[in-house]
């Protein structure tokens, strides 16, 4: 497979026009001071009234078409209403502008044909223009007009002016853009919203004891377990072990749940009587608004709850229940958490729970999305390729939805948006999505992702506006593909500085993370849950955001395998260690005099050192610190991107790239199977041969003392005791220069056999000859 040049993939810096150039030194002023203006004649159609009667019962069926060059948006219609009110914006972009004249016709609704009922028209060079902050221009009476200029009955609200996309009624406004859209469910889906992530909780259920069970069958131990239900996560504990009508547990059982809560926990006490059946002894239903929320690590109060245990008479169902037994608990909503719902290595929050814990903000995030080009085609539409996109950026708990430019390969959104941000070291997410839920659009209704941008805020300079190219990088099972270019403008102003230094001081995460902290498995579980919540959440706003644009942002299914990722993360490792290897390598250059005048100043600057050890620690941070302010000349410039050579994307054989896709269970047929299975295990079986000798040479060590072969610790212990006679009564900066110059000795004093020491170590028993 060819791979394009990696050129393609760069960053690049680009000078757009922000903010109208309204600049002052560096930093802009104006509100949409990070996008360039886009010019709108703006068309507020309110009411009419006095509008003439067209048939016998004295009433019409009324709707505004507003007509610029070949542009035509229409209000919805009356029926029966001679005074209609409609109170709707129309926006047309200058850019498209082709006419001289505004036409603005009253119309009356027909099965066959509408009948013409007035009009105004407006001269393009006599529209005032209005720029915010300027109140809202006020809207006016006009006379309506025939077709030859000549007044007639019936007059029309109206306000026009030409304004940018910051104004506020931009939003809501039928644009031109948007014109082969209709119908109120395919405007909404292209108009530009904010999105904020439910109010996430841990719920911790701490199931105690239960008392007084009643199995059904008397003669039996029963095995006993609880199962807690919340919605559709269900967990339950172990067996317990003390096999009575009385069984202990002590167990916790963790869940994700969202304000507000719909549903109640159910609690559901289970005797196992056969490998395959379970039976219900009690059920108690626990509604969460009641549950108390707890903000630190103080414990909470038990409670005991009555089981209840419907009863069968006679085949039909009683409305009355009987006392069965009880069960102690405690539980609570835990505050003092942050709920994951994204990947630690890149979150955009980290903030507990509770809005009590919260911490004061350290400055502002602004965003300017400015505009896309060289888009792929995602979907054919009367026989042409064509992309209708629209971004989504997520940061903390609000996400920002821009609207769906129609059929064009090179967007321009201009849509400026802001956060507040309280740890810098958060990331923001820029996703480019695919609208499919346009009339004639893709029957399967998944919007397609174009590709995605990370900015990690902890990277920027404050107070500096960094507008850049970003390419759109999406893997898919033929390779990576470049899907086009997205332009941003970002912005990050700190309010203080020393709070902002202070952050590096404290922990990443809430601090009850740190002193009950949730195990591996745990995180994973409640972080997947977390996901599906906030993805069903968001999917049922108005308009709604998919459940997969949600998880294509928050990296849902990131953590299964792949060969891609797990040599990008070797070579990553390679690459941290690059540094010490490089130090060996000049250490061992050093040792054998490759260089003799440097050895000779190693030598002198190991003398002082001994001689001289208050010097050590001094000399090692001034070393550090030039070489900090050595580098800062070639400091990153730029955010970090996407690198598809780092990812290892730019050379993953076909193979790899197509397991990664595949479904988890594998759908793939059994000899491809096979295949990767025997790959696997070739891969693993060198791992564990590394792993092996690992453990190896810790044993070795742990035989130096244990006996295990008599000589070798005899000599060993022997050696220990002549070493400390030796090292009591000579002085340590003596045995360091030795030890120093031993070292560094030159080559003609050196052989190619291993040392005494290392031999001695090889030949140390370890625990492999007990392996079968």
């Amino acid at each position: 497979m060819q791979r394009p040049p990696q050129e393609d993939y760069s960053l690049r810096e680009t000078n757009p026009h922000l903010g109208g150039g309204k600049v002052t030194g560096d930093k802009l002023t104006s509100t949409y001071d990070l996008v360039e203006q886009m010019q709108y004649l703006y068309v507020r159609v309110v009411k009419a009234k006095d509008l003439p009667v067209k048939d016998v019962t004295g009433s019409c069926d009324p709707y505004v078409e507003v007509k610029l060059g070949n542009y035509k948006g229409a209000t919805r219609h009356f029926e029966k209403k001679s005074n209609p009110e409609w109170n709707q914006v129309f926006a047309f972009s200058k850019e498209r502008i082709q006419a001289s004249g505004l036409e603005v016709t009253v119309k009356d609704k027909d099965f066959v044909k509408d009948d013409f009922m007035g009009r105004v028209v407006f001269d393009l060079n006599e529209i005032p223009k209005r720029v915010p902050p300027d109140s809202p221009l006020a809207p006016q009476w006009y006379r309506l007009e025939d077709r030859k200029g000549d007044k007639v009955k019936g007059e029309l609200m109206l306000a026009v002016w030409m304004g940018t996309q910051a104004d506020e009624a931009f939003p809501e406004a039928w644009h031109s853009d948007a014109a082969t859209v209709s119908g109120t469910d395919g405007l909404a889906n292209i108009r530009s919203k904010v999105y904020l992530s439910p109010k996430l909780w841990y719920l911790r259920v701490n199931v105690i004891e239960a008392q007084d069970l009643q199995p059904t069958d008397k003669g039996r131990y029963p095995e006993v377990f609880v199962r807690a239900i919340l919605g559709n996560q269900s967990l339950r504990t172990r067996v317990s072990m003390n096999k009575s009508i009385n069984p202990m547990w002590n167990e916790d059982l963790m869940f994700v749940v969202a304000e507000p809560f719909e549903e109640p926990l159910i609690l559901s006490v289970e005797d196992r009587v056969a490998p395959n059946k379970d039976e219900v002894l009690g059920r108690c239903a626990i509604p969460l608004a009641y549950v108390e929320r707890r903000l630190d690590h103080r414990p909470v109060n038990t409670r005991w709850c009555n089981l209840e245990k419907h009863i069968i008479v006679e085949g039909e169902k009683k409305k009355d229940f009987k006392f069965a037994s009880r069960i102690h608990m405690r539980i609570c909503l835990e505050g003092g958490y942050h709920v994951l719902d994204e990947s630690t290595h890149y979150s955009s929050d980290l903030r507990p729970t509770a809005k009590q814990l919260w911490k004061p903000s350290i400055g502002v995030l602004e965003l300017g999305i400015l505009s896309a080009h060289g888009l792929s085609p995602m979907k054919t539409k009367d026989g042409r390729a064509t992309t209708d996109a629209y971004c989504v950026a997520k940061y903390g708990q609000k996400w920002v939805r821009t609207r769906t430019i129609i059929d064009s390969f090179a967007p321009k959104w201009n849509e400026q948006y802001t956060w507040e941000v309280s740890d810098p070291c958060t990331v923001i997410t820029i996703g480019v999505f695919d609208n499919c839920h346009l009339q004639g659009g893709d029957k399967s209704g998944r919007d397609s992702r174009i590709g995605k941008v990370r900015i990690r805020l902890s990277t920027l300079e404050t107070d500096r506006v960094y507008t850049h190219s970003y390419p759109l990088l999406v893997l898919h099972p033929p390779g990576v593909k470049k899907m086009g270019e997205i332009h941003l403008a970002v912005r990050f102003t700190c309010s203080s500085l020393l709070n902002m230094m202070h952050m590096y001081s404290q922990p990443l995460l809430p601090k009850m993370h740190y002193i009950h902290p949730l195990t591996v498995s745990q995180l994973d579980s409640l972080r997947h849950q977390a996901t599906q919540i906030v993805s069903m959440r968001l999917s049922r706003a108005e308009p709604p955001l998919r459940r997969e644009v949600v998880e294509y942002m928050l990296d849902v299914g990131s953590h299964m395998w792949s060969m891609r990722r797990s040599k990008a993360n070797f070579f990553r490792i390679m690459g941290v260690l690059s540094g010490l290897i490089a130090v060996g390598k000049w250490f061992d250059q050093i040792c054998n005099w490759k260089n003799p005048i440097t050895t000779v100043l190693i030598h002198i600057l190991f003398l002082i050192l001994v001689l001289y050890p208050e010097l050590i620690l001094p000399t090692i941070f001034l070393y550090l610190f030039l070489i900090g302010v050595w580098h800062y000349r070639w400091r990153p410039r730029q955010p970090p991107h996407m690198d598809t050579r780092l990812s290892c994307a730019d050379n993953a054989h076909p193979d790899e790239l197509d397991e990664e896709f595949d479904n988890f269970p594998t759908t793939r047929p059994p000899d491809i199977v096979r295949m990767r299975y025997d790959r696997l295990r070739s891969i693993a079986g060198k791992i564990q041969t590394v792993v092996g000798d690992l453990a190896t040479q810790g044993e070795r060590l742990q035989s130096l003392l244990s006996w295990r072969d008599p000589r070798a610790t005899a000599l060993f212990v022997i050696f220990c005791l002549v070493a400390a006679i030796v090292l009591y009564v000579t002085p340590f900066q003596v045995l360091a220069l030795l030890a120093g110059f031993y070292v560094l000795r030159h080559p003609r004093f050196r052989h190619k056999l291993p040392s005494v020491p290392l031999n001695f170590f090889r030949r140390l028993p370890a625990r492999t000859d007990c392996m079968l």
